[in-house]
């Protein structure tokens, strides 16, 4: 199945997407629906688990399989895939299992998604000098910047892969070289790009990504990525049966940890949601994300085109070649869109609502590869 082929085919679209049946979805920034295959997945999983043991069978087959198919998305090795869950829950693990001394420096955005905010400033309780980078226009993180605000006490830099209001693209890998080269570590969070765009690890230490936006899987299933030259750096701060060496159950006298990123995986998996995001990556996989983010960065450029010709102002409107993202933010001067996301909700019309740190609102668009142009039009016709 090609892209091209369910754009095509609207019986084969609303197959493989049952959202599309009943409304226009354009909020996968946020939390996506589920395509038909993982949905389905998870329920022959759930049955299946019904007549015995929910750890046998397919189920142990998908975890190793989906740490080979999230691996060759990032450009990463399995060994370096751990199955923890949220972004969050990857991100903290990162930021307390990392080694840190007293004086040196962190270096976040403040105005990125908390969840890749908070774990960072918790560092300040042990001696780190947590900073804010600054900025030239909201959201949109240059690597002049960065390299402007790190020295030689920068122990790490943690940003995300885009920004989620701006939609502005980070240059992974080359801020990532430049960072490798001063011996700085780098954390992604990669959630608003993956399954999307191109997002891969050559030049990252960490990342993680939950699976309920881009990549079109079940909440609370994400991924994490730790380089394999740092697992012995990054220690564990959650502890259990699975993550540290207990042959038979049974607890050692010595702490022993799993000798790969399942160091990171203290206890019983979430099956449901690895089975759902084993299908997701395979449709990812199938769709293609080169083909994706073409498809993603053409209604990117008709959204704002027609945006502006309402009266909008955009975030971000012309990004330069490759800081393009699925994300399109648009608000008007002293208008409250509250009231405007509620009448397009009412006529099946899903985007979100957000407000940056100055209380201004924005309606925040984010189709995804399969919604129609047709799709658009509608919603844009209704503003």
């Amino acid at each position: 199945m090609t892209l091209p082929e369910i754009l095509s085919n609207e019986t084969l679209r609303q197959r493989e997407f049952p959202v599309a049946q009943q409304s226009v979805y354009l909020a996968h920034a946020g939390v996506s629906p589920l395509p038909r295959r993982v949905a389905e997945a998870i329920h022959q999983y759930a049955t299946e688990c019904t007549g015995g043991d929910q750890e046998t069978g397919p189920a142990a087959t998908r975890i190793h399989e989906t740490r080979v198919l999230a691996a060759r998305l990032l450009r990463a090795r399995p060994e370096e895939i751990a199955l923890v869950g949220p972004t969050s829950l990857g991100l903290s693990l990162v930021a307390a299992g990392i080694k840190t001394a007293p004086g040196q420096n962190v270096l976040i955005h403040f105005d990125d998604y908390p969840s890749n905010v908070y774990p960072w400033m918790a560092l300040a309780e042990r001696g780190v000098d947590v900073r804010f980078l600054p900025v030239r226009e909201f959201g949109c993180i240059r690597v002049e910047d960065v390299l402007a605000q790190v020295d030689g006490q920068t122990r790490l830099v943690a940003l995300a892969s885009a920004h989620f209001l701006s939609g502005w693209r980070l240059a992974l890998a080359t801020l990532g070289r430049e960072l490798r080269e001063r011996g700085i570590l780098f954390c992604v969070d990669g959630i608003q790009t993956l399954g999307a765009f191109p997002t891969t690890v050559e030049h990252v230490d960490f990342l993680a990504a939950d699976a309920h936006k881009w990549l079109l899987g079940p909440c609370g299933a994400g991924i994490l990525y730790v380089r394999r030259e740092l697992q012995e750096q990054l220690r564990p701060f959650a502890l259990g049966w699975h993550n540290v060496r207990c042959p038979g159950f049974v607890a050692q006298a010595a702490i022993e940890f799993q000798p790969d990123a399942r160091r990171y995986e203290a206890g019983t998996h979430n099956l449901l949601g690895v089975v759902g995001l084993h299908a997701a990556l395979r449709l990812i996989e199938e769709l293609g994300v080169e083909s994706t983010a073409a498809e993603l960065t053409a209604k990117r450029r008709r959204l704002v085109g027609a945006l502006q010709s309402r009266g909008y102002s955009v975030l971000n409107p012309e990004p330069p070649p490759g800081r393009e993202s699925g994300i399109t933010s648009a608000w008007r001067e002293g208008a409250d869109l509250a009231p405007v996301q509620a009448r397009l909700a009412e006529a099946r019309i899903l985007v979100s609502l957000r407000t940056d740190r100055a209380g201004r609102n924005y309606l925040r668009f984010s189709p995804h590869a399969y919604n129609t142009d047709a799709e658009l039009d509608r919603a844009l016709a209704l503003l």
